[in-house]
């Protein structure tokens, strides 16, 4: 059977952030890894890093930092803290 573009639509809906949002009724969170070097972008407060470290945020599901650290394991703990789920997201 052919797919037309329609079906694809329909299998992998487009979400927009007002939706992200309020996807899970703020209970729902993910895990990021980042470079120190976007450090200030996410968390304008967080002092300064040296470039080239591998850290890991937190992310509320609509894409609002949380939590910064150093380990993917202490992120996924911080949101346990905080009474989210966390999501893998692609």
């Amino acid at each position: 059977m052919e797919r037309t573009k329609n079906d694809h639509a329909r299998a992998h809906p487009v979400i927009s952030p007002e939706m992200l949002a309020r996807l899970g009724g703020g209970q729902i969170a993910y895990v990021r890894p980042i470079m120190s070097e976007v450090l200030k972008d996410l968390f304008p407060n967080a002092p300064a890093m040296a470039p080239g470290i591998r850290l890991f945020a937190l992310h509320a599901a609509d894409g609002t930092p949380i939590m910064l650290t150093d380990s993917k394991d202490a992120a996924i703990a911080g949101a346990h803290q905080h009474e989210l789920v966390t999501v893998s997201v692609h």
